[in-house]
Order: structure tokens, then sequence, then C-alpha cells
């Protein structure tokens, strides 16, 4: 077996000490090491393809070199969300890229507070990305107001802490007011999440905007609430087709709803678009493959990933980022489940 190079290797092979081996490598601020010393300790541990531990690195550093992202649901909703993947692909390209690793964490929004401050105070993680904010969360004030680094994916507002997002509010107008433009004035909604979430709240405010907007009445009966999944879609598009003045459009706030609230049409021998238009959001990879491919509201979800991960770094490194907040660009998908493309023949 290969023997393991350690600290001591490369400052016999330097000509310097361990402790100076050790400030060179963990680039500890303030020690005022010539710069002779530092390319010579470097090119020693070049030369020797020195790997380093893990757990010294971090006793050294004051730091894991680790990235906490968490959301706030269940273990089974969080493998669910066909939008997730490609989100952690951004985050963890853009973690190492900055030389930090990630962890993954879903945790159920009935846990016990602690859970966040507890993954930085034990040192599993230097801070946390948290993606989909509930306005419910008291252990998310309690680590801010801490002083813990955390960077949200989605926002709350008037809490001041950083964040990467869309805006909710503006997308779902757009979705909405898509299907209106097709002819629709009875437009129904599929959230996808409970209200407590911010971004469902966000997407909800968005369609009834659009409805008003254009002179529409705002129908509580047509506003159904899923759980981020697609059984949840299903269900909820289930009793909207059950009402006695079915909706002949319906925007689903996410993607992987959608697919349930396709199921469920097409289990009642309903025809998309024909009998029901359907607008998403998200893009998931999936939706262009899906019959029909789904228009929808296409998110950045890996470049959400990549900025979180930037901006939760360098929160960590000591910048300050009380202005640094970042709104990504969507755009609107046009497929065939929304019936543009029949409205085109015709016309």
């Amino acid at each position: 077996m290969k023997k393991r190079i350690t600290s001591k290797d490369i400052a016999d092979l330097a000509g310097v000490s361990r402790t100076t081996v050790s400030f060179v490598l963990n680039n500890v601020p303030g020690m005022r090491i010539p710069e002779e010393t530092r390319q010579r300790v470097l090119e020693a541990a070049r030369r020797l393809d020195y790997q380093p531990h893990a757990a010294a690195r971090s006793m050294a550093s004051g730091r894991t070199h680790v990235l906490g992202i968490v959301v706030r649901q269940s273990i089974e909703q969080a493998f669910a969300d066909l939008f997730l993947p490609q989100v952690l692909l951004g985050l963890a390209h853009s973690a190492e890229e900055r030389g930090y690793y990630t962890l993954f964490r879903a945790i159920d929004p009935t846990t016990p507070n602690g859970v966040y401050s507890n993954l930085i105070r034990q040192r599993h993680v230097d801070g946390i990305i948290l993606s989909g904010p509930r306005f419910d969360d008291q252990d998310l004030l309690y680590t801010h107001s801490a002083g813990l680094p955390i960077v949200l994916m989605g926002q709350l507002p008037n809490i001041g802490i950083p964040f990467v997002d869309v805006d909710n509010v503006g997308g779902a107008a757009k979705a909405t007011q898509h299907l209106i433009s097709l002819g629709h004035a009875h437009i129904a909604i599929v959230t996808n999440a409970p209200l407590e979430y911010t971004a469902s709240h966000d997407r909800l405010t968005g369609y009834r905007q659009a409805l008003l907007g254009a002179g529409l009445r705002y129908d509580e009966a047509l506003v159904r609430h899923a759980d981020l999944t697609p059984q949840g879609g299903q269900r909820a598009m289930n009793e909207l087709l059950a009402l006695p003045d079915r909706p002949t459009a319906v925007f689903v706030a996410s993607d992987t709803v959608a697919l349930g609230a396709l199921q469920a049409i097409r289990n009642e021998g309903l025809h998309i678009p024909q009998d029901i238009a359907v607008v998403g959001y998200d893009d998931i990879p999936l939706s262009a493959y899906i019959e029909p491919p789904l228009t929808t509201m296409r998110l950045p979800a890996y470049g959400l990933g990549w900025e979180a991960a930037e901006m939760l770094v360098r929160r960590i490194e000591g910048e300050d980022l009380s202005h640094a907040d970042v709104l990504l660009d969507m755009e609107l998908v046009v497929r065939e489940s929304c019936g543009a493309h029949l409205t085109r023949r015709t016309s």
C-alpha cells in the first residue's frame, strides 16, 4: 500500500518546519511567510502529490470546507422533486470551484428548532443554503440572528437574509396571462406546496394579479394546494375536475406537481389541451418529453444552485452580503399542453 504523504514529508523536502507547512497549505491569514518559502512548500507538496487529510485540514483552518444544502421538506418529498437535481448539480460544481464539498439534508418542517445552528456549530458544515424557505420557520430566524452563515434559495421579506431567487409573482402572472391570451376566463391554480412556503404564496399572488389585471374574478373554489409531489398534484386536480363547473385551464405551479395533474385529466378521459389547457412552472428536463409536451415557465435551476453556493462561500469568508441579493431571469416556454398551436391553426 502506498504510504500516505504527511506534512512532515513536505517539511523535510522543503527544509521548513511542519508549522510553516500547515500555515501555507491551509492559507492561514496573518502569517508573514516569505513568498520564496511559500512557493518552496507548494512545490514540495506538488512533487509529493500531497492530498490533505480532511479532518486535519478542518482542525488547522477552523473550517470544514463543507456547504450544507437543506430543503425544509420530508425526504420523500425531496426525492420526488424533479427540479432539485439540476439545482444540486449547480451547487456542487460551484462549491468544487471554490474548494468546498456539499452535504445535502432534507429536514421535515415538524423537526424541532436548532437543526440549522447545530449543523454549523457541531462543525458538520461551515454554512447553510436553505432551499424553499417557509414563513413559519422560527429556526431560520434564530440561526440568522445568531450571525451564522446562511443563504436562501427563495426569499423571506424584511428579514435581511441574503438570497438567490426568481420573481415568482411575475413568473406566475406571466403563465396565467398566457392562458388568458388564449381565451380562457375560467382558470384554476394548483400551487406547488402549502402557503407556508414563500414560493407557493408568491405564485398564488401572481396568478391572482393576472386575473384581476384582466378583469376576471378571483374564485377560491378554483384554488388547490399540492404538497410538492405528483401524487399531490393528482389529488388536487381530481378535486378541480369534480367541480360542477370545471375549469377550462389550469396553472400548476410546479412541473413535478403537474405530472400528477396531467394524469388526473387523462384518467377522466379528457384531452389536453382540447378539454383543459395546462401550464406548468420550472421546466424540468422531462417537461419537453411528456405527452403532450408541457408549456411551462423555465427557471434557471443550475444557475440558482451555482449562485447560492458562490454567495455562501463569500459569506463564510467574511464578505458583507447586505446588498448582494440576486434575482435570476426566467422565460415562458410554449409547447402543446396550453393549446397555443391549435389557436394558431384556426386563426
